[in-house]
């Protein structure tokens, strides 16, 4: 791997983040890289800064900070085919990180004496993750913007017969629809099309669209499945449904689903991705979700990587089964 260019991408309001972003620029600008630092953050948004400033996108991110820190870096960088290197520095759960202490100690890479110069031997993997798009067809003609990546996956096409649709919005993990409104009831109602058939009417809380990596986020929290990140398909989970019926499903990753808020006009629902805000969609209007055109390619160092092993780990699996005594609570 080349690192001519690399851009460091630290958490937002993490002091040890912030540091840990000098350390690094110093231990990479000491090797020959050209070096950028940037905070991130729901507020802070550095990659249109970066690729205007540049003209150009870099060789590697690295990204120091939790696993929301990886997602905003994920929908930038996948369009680019940019790998991306993360470290859980500051961050809670990081199950898309690797341990900081691979910043620091080289008795953790075999074969090399820095990490740097492993990359650049090529020592690691590419694992490549799954992103969904969303387009919003308002029906008025009038294009909304998105983020700014382009078209449509292959076979996709437009959203609306006449072809009038917002700009691409891109997630890592999930897409899901929540009530917009605080002065009404905090519930929905969303018709959900997949590949042309009308499956399912829910009305409850609203409704996640995840890939295998947000399986285990926002959806797992709502009682869907967990999905290998290996499979490339797509999690569909309604948040605390109105009915028994309604449950979470597993579709095709090239499946095509459309979704409609119904009911009065004022019942206005936000579409977010990854946790952040995307848009608001009325009655009427239909946002169409898919496969993105590209994966998230993240650098893998570890030499046995083991997806169970991180769930064991993240998720304190293993404590029920092994503890042998009970819990001080």
């Amino acid at each position: 791997m080349e690192l001519n260019r690399v851009w460091l991408i630290y958490r937002a309001g993490s002091q040890a983040a912030q540091r840990q972003a000098r350390r690094t620029a110093s231990d990479l600008r000491a090797c020959g890289s050209e070096v950028r630092v940037a905070m991130s953050g729901l507020e802070a948004n550095p990659f249109p800064g970066l690729l205007a400033e540049q003209g150009e996108p870099p060789d590697l991110v690295v990204v120091l900070g939790g696993d929301g820190t990886v997602l905003g870096a994920a929908r930038h960088m996948a369009p680019l085919q940019v790998p991306i290197l993360c470290f859980n520095v500051g961050g809670h759960l990081g199950f898309l990180t690797h341990d900081r202490k691979l910043l620091h100690s080289s008795t953790d890479l075999p074969g090399s004496d820095e990490l740097w110069q492993r990359l650049r031997e090529d020592h690691f993997a590419l694992e490549r993750r799954l992103m969904l798009q969303a387009l919003i067809d308002r029906g008025d003609g009038v294009p909304q913007p998105g983020d700014g990546h382009g078209e449509a996956s292959a076979g996709g096409g437009g959203c609306g017969g006449d072809g009038s649709q917002d700009g691409v919005h891109l997630a890592f993990n999930d897409f899901y629809f929540r009530p917009c409104l605080d002065e009404v009831s905090p519930t929905c109602l969303l018709e959900l099309e997949i590949d042309g058939e009308v499956v399912d009417q829910y009305r409850g809380d609203g409704l996640i669209i995840a890939t295998p990596t947000g399986s285990t986020g926002y959806a797992m929290a709502a009682g869907g499945p967990i999905l290998h990140p290996g499979i490339d398909a797509i999690v569909v989970n309604p948040i605390c449904p109105m009915s028994l019926s309604s449950r979470a499903v597993v579709v095709p990753p090239r499946s095509r689903l459309g979704v409609w808020p119904l009911g009065e006009s004022n019942r206005r629902v936000k579409l977010w991705k990854d946790g952040a805000a995307a848009t608001v969609l009325e009655p009427g209007d239909r946002c169409v979700i898919q496969q993105a055109r590209d994966h998230a390619l993240m650098v893998i160092l570890d030499q046995s990587p083991s997806y169970y092993r991180t769930l064991t780990r993240k998720l304190h699996w293993a404590g029920s089964l092994t503890s042998g005594e009970a819990s001080p609570n």
